[in-house]
């Protein structure tokens, strides 16, 4: 956005701290998704992986051990937070049975113009990272570069909001408390929703250089927020909808006094898709391999 802080900026500073500090509540949250990334990454043993916006590092994690000793994974991210985050869960991770895999570096980069090497991958990953380059097409044709002979990228994207009720239903119970609705986002920003037009991510990558290119509808129901009753767990998933998911942004700035009344509405909202302690809403992505 005009005026706003860059990518780097935004995920440097207090949003990529709290998402650092919070990664394993997100990474329960996107675990249906992230099983579907891996069934179709289908990484082969002694693969040299590429994590594409790593985050804190739970994909890598799990790539790497998809890949064995005999491979290796580079976890790529521009923030300083969550790839110090992803330091020190690799660390606590080497000591947990079944976990030996593959050597891990971590590289703070911005993969749309990092330089790790003509060909030096097999395959690249990304769960939600791909949406926020500068220029997307830039992006994948420097992944295309680093891919070998037969290399694949694998991504997962949102398809739109409408479609995804873990976002839609917090972000409708916040929209009436503002001020002003927000503005939308200029077309083709760096966003979550950017290619919830999918034609859009495949002529991006069409002109990148990747020539067989697959795209599937993933739809998976996910677990917001848990609690011994439905009550607590629908307030369990307001703090995880106004504090890191897509609605967020829209409190940013807010007093206090209405932030506390935006938890307690999308406590309220999510109320009714709570059952047997835990809130479940739908989400849905698009599910992209290109060779």
């Amino acid at each position: 956005m005009a005026g706003g802080p860059t990518q780097a900026e935004y995920w440097n500073g207090p949003v990529g701290a709290r998402w650092a500090s919070n990664q394993p509540i997100l990474d329960a949250v996107f675990a249906p998704l992230t099983e579907a990334l891996f069934a179709r990454a289908d990484l082969a043993p002694g693969a040299r992986v590429l994590d594409i916006g790593c985050g804190a590092g739970a994909t890598t994690l799990e790539a790497a051990a998809r890949v064995g000793a005999g491979g290796a994974v580079t976890g790529a991210d521009i923030s300083a937070p969550l790839l110090a985050a992803a330091r020190a869960r690799a660390a606590a991770d080497l000591g947990h049975a079944g976990r030996e895999g593959a050597a891990i570096r971590w590289i703070e980069a911005d993969v749309e113009t990092a330089d790790l090497g003509a060909g030096a991958f097999t395959a690249a990953i990304s769960r939600f990272g791909a949406m926020f380059f500068a220029d997307s097409t830039r992006a994948f044709a420097n992944v295309r570069r680093m891919l070998g002979p037969g290399g694949r990228l694998t991504l997962l994207c949102w398809r739109a909001m409408a479609d995804n009720a873990w976002v839609r239903v917090p972000r409708e119970a916040v929209l009436p408390l503002l001020p002003e609705a927000p503005p939308p986002p200029p077309p083709d920003a760096p966003g979550p929703f950017r290619f919830a037009e999918v034609d859009g991510l495949k002529a991006a990558l069409r002109a990148a250089g990747f020539a067989a290119i697959t795209c599937e509808p993933v739809d998976r129901a996910v677990i917001l927020g848990g609690g011994a009753d439905d009550a607590a767990a629908a307030l369990a998933a307001a703090r995880v909808a106004v504090g890191l998911g897509p609605a967020s942004h829209l409190l940013r700035e807010a007093e206090p006094a209405l932030a506390e009344r935006a938890l307690a509405a999308v406590a309220d909202a999510l109320r009714p898709h709570a059952a047997a302690g835990a809130v479940r809403l739908g989400a849905a992505c698009w599910l992209v391999q290109a060779a």
